[in-house]
């Protein structure tokens, strides 16, 4: 997994990719001051920042044209998202030329949970200026928007389903979501809301037909501010963690709740762990299947998911 030392990072510059509303505007509120930390350190940076929904991706095509291998994400799980996808859209070089972190100021904070990345700046900037390279599995989604196919790429979890339609909810609320507690009881509000569709789930000659309150596709294991649906996943193992949950009722989702922080979810008669190398989600009714991948809506089934041949490089403990 390692591949070179920070030495490296004192001759290359970075580029700071900043979401000023990331973490309810603790982002935009928090940089002067993590910019100063940063030059009083001696890293060679420069900074771009985000002003609309996928800006991001924008402004990383538009450094790697101009030479810049050298990316952090500062924000949350959705700036990452951005991010990333601008890594693997951009057409200047292979995506694994490109080193990318993540400064976590977010709401949930899940994909760092995976490779032990700091949240504490405190505790970041010694990690950002002692750290080594490694590599895990992208993952991407060609999904429905407005009747046109999409292509996005993901480095976390994509949920289908519930997951999907309380994201799309949380789009309600144009400030952002403002912390954990807040997203869990917009969880269990939506429970009241939402219908749940019936969807047939095809991957290695298998086919599933059912009602399902949830599915969901990990490269990581962390989501929804440290829930595991996808218990078994592995970012560097060349699989899909896919998980499908059956029709519960509400009161079972209540109840059950603690398994999904504990990563015992497999334990409950309606769950089904698999690992898979692609899958394919269509809907069996009206109700079209809701997506969201990495915290951010995209949009709608026929979904098929699957594996990038290319691996994301990142800096990392």
């Amino acid at each position: 997994m390692i591949q070179q030392n920070i030495n490296e990072k004192k001759t290359l510059s970075w580029l700071f990719v900043v979401n000023p509303a990331a973490g309810a505007g603790k982002a935009g509120k928090r940089w002067p001051s993590i910019q100063a930390a940063l030059q009083e350190a001696n890293i060679p940076f420069t900074t771009v920042f985000t002003n609309k929904r996928f800006h991001a991706g924008e402004l990383v095509a538009e450094a790697v044209a101009k030479g810049c291998r050298q990316i952090v994400a500062v924000g949350g799980d959705g700036t990452a998202h951005e991010v990333v996808n601008g890594i693997f859209q951009q057409p200047t070089c292979p995506p694994e030329d490109i080193t990318f972190t993540l400064l976590p100021i977010g709401t949930g904070n899940d994909w760092i949970k995976t490779h032990r990345i700091p949240r504490d700046f405190k505790r970041w900037l010694p990690y950002f200026m002692n750290g080594k390279t490694g590599y895990q599995d992208v993952g991407w989604l060609d999904y429905r928007l407005n009747g046109e196919q999409h292509r996005r790429y993901f480095i976390n979890v994509a949920g289908l389903s519930y997951d999907a339609f309380v994201v799309k909810e949380s789009l309600k609320y144009p400030s952002g979501i403002p912390n954990k507690l807040f997203y869990l009881l917009l969880i269990f509000r939506c429970l009241f809301k939402f219908r749940i569709p019936q969807a047939r789930v095809l991957f290695d000659g298998q086919t599933f037909e059912n009602r399902f309150y949830t599915i969901n596709i990990g490269i990581c294991r962390y989501s929804g501010g440290g829930i595991q649906m996808v218990p078994h996943a592995l970012p560097n193992d060349g699989k899909l963690a896919l998980t499908l949950v059956k029709k519960v009722s509400k009161l079972e989702v209540l109840l059950v709740t603690p398994l999904f922080y504990l990563g015992k979810i497999g334990w409950h008669p309606a769950v089904r762990l698999f690992q898979t190398m692609a899958v394919k989600i269509a809907p069996l009714e009206t109700q079209p299947v809701l997506v969201e991948a990495d915290g951010e809506f995209l949009g709608e089934s026929p979904v098929e998911i699957g594996l990038s041949g290319n691996k994301l490089k990142i800096w990392m403990p």
